[in-house]
């Protein structure tokens, strides 16, 4: 599963890798973004423009908003038959942008924090749904994110991973007019080879502590590397 990332980067480095995209200079920083709280993504219907969603989706059939936090993560299978995935996989897809996600590695009682980022330091890029759900004349718009099964690096601290996106061509294509063939084609485990992982402290689990020394490496990085 995803269950919790972090969004530190700059507009410079957004254009950089996501190309001319409208971000705004006063981008919402977080070390420690939790579900419900909001994140940025970049949607097929404004594929040039950085928006600001809620994270739990709320499919736009709901009579209420009170599963939103259970709808954090969408698996890849059978993904396309979920009534709560089955549109917005086929009509409202997006790219959620962090600059890396934490994942807890449970040894009996014992969970520990680890922080996964691309290899090369670029943006992580992870697949996702959105919908709009509307509560009277508001409009909520949130979304979910994709998880596959593990690769070589995520499989000795979790049994899922967030759905990335490693290549710009990939990335644009999620978020263009695709078939429902084309849509599934794409779900795909993401290679080995593209992320490294270092144990952080134990606040990064209160959704309270957003500060930069979630970032810090701690304990002993040997055992799984």
């Amino acid at each position: 599963m995803c269950g919790r990332f972090s969004f530190v980067t700059s507009p410079e480095k957004l254009r950089q890798q996501l190309g001319d995209i409208k971000t705004g200079e006063n981008l919402k920083l977080s070390f420690n973004i939790a579900p419900t709280q909001h994140a940025y993504v970049l949607t097929n219907e404004e594929p040039d423009r950085l928006n600001y969603y809620r994270w739990g989706l709320i499919p736009h059939w709901a009579k209420d908003s009170s599963n939103a936090s259970k709808l954090i993560n969408a698996r890849m299978e059978g993904i396309g038959a979920k009534p709560s995935f089955r549109v917005p996989v086929r009509k409202r897809r997006c790219l959620v942008i962090a600059d890396s996600f934490y994942e807890w590695r449970t040894e009996g009682k014992q969970k520990t924090p680890f922080r996964i980022l691309p290899k090369d330091d670029s943006l992580l890029v992870m697949a996702g749904i959105w919908d709009i759900w509307h509560d009277g004349d508001y409009a909520v718009k949130t979304f979910s994110i994709i998880t596959a099964p593990p690769n070589a690096e995520i499989a000795p601290v979790h049994n899922r991973m967030p759905l990335v996106l490693p290549k710009a061509k990939d990335q644009q294509r999620w978020i263009s007019d695709l078939s429902v063939e084309e849509v599934m084609n794409m779900l795909q485990p993401p290679p080995d080879g593209l992320l490294k992982k270092y144990q952080v402290s134990d606040r990064v689990n209160n959704v309270r502590n957003n500060t930069p020394d979630l970032h810090e490496k701690v304990g002993e990085q040997g055992r799984l590397f």
